[in-house]
């Protein structure tokens, strides 16, 4: 499966109804580690399919989640088991980091 991307609109529905943990990346396309770690999302997302699921949001079109979210730096992760926000990591991470926040 490949990472969504998700906004305000869609955030409860797709992260916070979810019953298996979601990982949300807050990122923008200017920020350079947010690119270089879009390929480890996305393989992550590959590794993980079924047990988990991999979004995206962009700051710079949902400033409002990231507020909320006390999004600081980017790329920021969080992630979300049955609504609430579980663990978090700022910076790029290795892929096996990323796995081991998911618990799966």
């Amino acid at each position: 499966m490949a990472v969504e991307h998700v906004g305000t609109v869609d955030f409860e529905e797709k992260v916070l109804r979810q019953t298996k943990p979601v990982l949300v990346d807050f990122w923008a396309p200017w920020c350079m580690p947010c690119r270089m770690f879009g390929p480890v999302l996305d393989k992550v997302a590959k590794e993980t399919e079924g047990a988990a699921h991999v979004v995206k949001v962009n700051i710079d079109e949902e400033p409002e989640l990231a507020s909320r979210y006390g999004v600081m730096s980017i790329p920021t992760v969080l992630v979300f088991q049955n609504g609430q926000a579980v663990n978090r990591s700022v910076g790029v991470q290795t892929p096996a980091a990323v796995k081991a926040m998911l618990n799966v």
